[in-house]
This record gives C-alpha cells, sequence and structure tokens, in this order.
C-alpha cells in the first residue's frame, strides 16, 4: 500500500486513540486502584482484546472487498455515514464534570486481564468501527486483504502503546480527563476529525 496512506492511517489512529473511551477508563481505574502491578495485564488485554475485535471484524471482509467494487464502495458509503453519525454525536455530547468512576477492585492480576479484555473484545461498537474505519485507508491499486491485516497490526501497536502510556500515567490522565474544559476539547478535537473522515470517505470516487 502507498506510504503516504499508511502514514494518513497512523495519524487518524493517534487522534482516535487519545480519545478516552470504555476501555481506557477501565484503565486509567483499575491503575489508580492497582498500581504499577496492574499496569502488564492491563496492557496484555488491551492488545489482546483489539486483536480479537479486529480478527471478528476482517474475517471474510478482505475477501468481499477484493472480490467486488460494489461491496467496496458500499461498506465505504456505510463507513462513512457511520464515521459521521459518530462525530456529529461527539460534538454534540454533553461535558461532564462527574469524576471517573473505579470500578471494583478485582483480588488477582488475572481477573484485571479477563475484566479489561471483556471490555475491550466483547464491544459491538467497537467491532463495527473497525469494518467502517479501515476501509477508508486501503488502495485499490494493490491487494486488499494484506491492506486490511497491515492496518489492522499497525492498530493494535498503537492501541497498545496508548494503554501502556494511560497506564503509567494514571494519575495524570484522570485529573485532566476530570476538567469540563479538556472534555470539551476532546469532544469538540474528535468530532471534527470523526466529520471529516466521514465526508472524506462520501465524498471519494468509485474506481473505474
Amino acid at each position: 500500500m502507498p506510504f503516504e496512506l499508511w502514514l494518513a492511517f497512523v495519524a487518524a489512529s493517534a487522534v482516535l486513540l487519545v480519545i478516552p473511551g470504555p476501555t481506557i477508563l477501565t484503565v486509567i481505574s483499575y491503575s489508580m486502584s492497582h498500581g504499577r502491578r496492574a499496569n502488564v495485564p492491563l496492557v496484555a488485554a488491551v492488545a489482546l482484546g483489539d486483536s480479537t475485535a479486529l480478527v471478528v471484524s476482517l474475517l471474510g471482509l478482505g475477501t468481499l472487498l477484493a472480490a467486488s467494487a460494489f461491496w467496496f464502495n458500499a461498506v465505504k458509503w456505510v463507513g462513512g455515514l457511520y464515521l459521521l453519525y459518530l462525530g456529529i454525536k461527539l460534538l454534540r455530547a454533553g461535558v461532564s464534570s462527574a469524576e471517573i468512576a473505579t470500578p471494583e477492585a478485582p483480588a488477582s492480576r488475572w481477573r484485571l486481564f479477563a475484566n479489561t479484555y471483556l471490555v475491550t473484545a466483547l464491544n459491538p461498537k467497537g467491532i463495527v468501527f473497525f469494518v467502517a474505519f479501515l476501509p477508508q485507508f486501503i488502495s485499490q491499486k494493490a491487494e486488499v486483504a494484506p491492506q486490511m491485516w497491515v492496518l489492522a497490526l499497525t492498530f493494535v501497536a498503537m492501541a497498545t502503546l496508548n494503554a501502556t502510556l494511560y497506564a503509567v500515567f494514571a494519575g495524570s490522565a484522570r485529573r485532566l480527563l476530570s476538567s469540563p474544559r479538556a472534555q470539551r476539547r476532546f469532544n469538540l478535537g474528535g468530532g471534527a476529525l470523526l466529520s471529516a473522515a466521514g465526508l472524506w470517505a462520501l465524498m471519494a470516487r468509485r474506481p473505474a
């Protein structure tokens, strides 16, 4: 795939990963409750959970997109509309000053891993999001399936790094996320970028 397209995917993924979701809030909360001993199982759970969601999302999708230009464009349109919906929803999201709730502290590292894995892997919105997001960065001048897996591995690596950074700096992250001003910036910035990605996908030309 073109290197420039891969760089665009890295940039877009970095922005999306910085915006805290259920997985990151779980990582922050458990890190605050258990300290450094929780970092390894939490990060491993995020990596495996994202890998599971991506595999479920991509099984059969690469073959379908490679075989049919119609379905390729159909997925891009559905994905573009979905991204636009997420962007508008984030832009309209209210700012809450409530503190991040801390989940009940599991008694073992295994429970920490299992709980975080389930939050990450069994989120149907995450699976649908991967299906919508990844095809926006596929070049039809090359084979589809290898590109999908390159993007998937890139995203998992970035998600793992993101979870590691949030776990290590959990104290500072929690104070930041509890600020209404910071939450407003996350919502407006993330919503604008998601909306732009959706519009870009909707205006993309169909391949000849």
